[in-house]
């Protein structure tokens, strides 16, 4: 029996505006945002100190939550993933940082890479209901440096190619579709983009007369493209979700 499931990606954009934007004004509505849409499985972004408690407590009755800080002492920005717990069983959870000493936490890849260090948070797991066993990956690759974007691209796909199963990878990738980093996750093996026909995602809390699509979902496991969606939500008293859209798409298990 096949087993169909929600994915989303979704940068919660960190704790450091201010209202009606502040993450505590924010974390009102996207809380019960996320708990209508019920995602099984959310690469989150952005996910500072604040929004990491703030998570860990609210949706902890329905998901599992796994990640820690990108800095050397595994504090800071995290790129949580959360898996209903419920649904999924976990075989192991991974961080690795994107440079050439993935092990070492808080390290960098160099080239043009901005201030930021970037990692990614894996989670090997298996859906009750199915026997197979997939990778689901999670990251946000950096904000300066095309360079340094496409080797993490590389450094992720290598550690793919290395695990052999099935995958899913989220993310804020900071680049257009037709970048190069972009085309390559999307043309390795059998992987594909599962948002290629989708709009923007970053809105900037709606100053942006055309959101910029920098959010993104690969997989090669099989998936109906045609329902993937952004999940465009209205402010209410001039307070947004966050600066982006969650995206949202689904993937059949074997």
């Amino acid at each position: 029996m096949s087993v169909t499931l929600k994915i989303s990606t979704f940068n919660v954009r960190t704790e450091c505006d201010k209202s009606p934007n502040s993450w505590l004004e924010r974390k009102e509505y996207l809380i019960p945002y996320l708990k209508r849409e019920l995602p099984d499985i959310i690469g989150f972004q952005e996910i500072s100190n604040g929004w990491r408690k703030a998570i860990r407590e609210e949706l902890s009755d329905l998901y599992m939550i796994e990640g820690c800080g990108r800095d050397k002492n595994l504090d800071g920005e995290a790129m949580l993933v959360a898996y209903r717990k419920n649904l999924f069983e976990a075989i192991s959870v991974r961080n690795f940082w994107l440079s050439l000493t993935p092990d070492v936490p808080g390290t960098k890849i160099g080239l043009d890479q901005g201030s930021c260090n970037r990692m990614v948070t894996v989670v090997k797991m298996k859906h009750n209901d199915s026997d197979t066993f997939f990778n689901f990956y999670n990251t946000h690759l950096d904000c300066d440096g095309a360079k340094a974007r496409f080797l993490s691209s590389v450094l992720i796909i290598q550690d793919i190619q290395k695990q052999g199963d099935p995958f899913i990878l989220t993310g804020d990738m900071n680049a257009r579709p037709e970048d190069p980093e972009i085309r390559i996750l999307s043309d390795f093996g059998k992987s594909r983009d599962l948002t290629a026909d989708l709009g923007g995602t970053f809105h900037s809390y709606g100053r942006l007369e055309k959101p910029v699509k920098i959010d993104y979902i690969f997989s090669d496991l099989e998936s109906d493209t045609a329902k993937s969606y952004v999940g465009v939500e209205e402010p209410v008293n001039g307070t947004y979700i966050s600066d982006h859209w969650p995206v949202f798409s689904f993937v059949t298990l074997p």
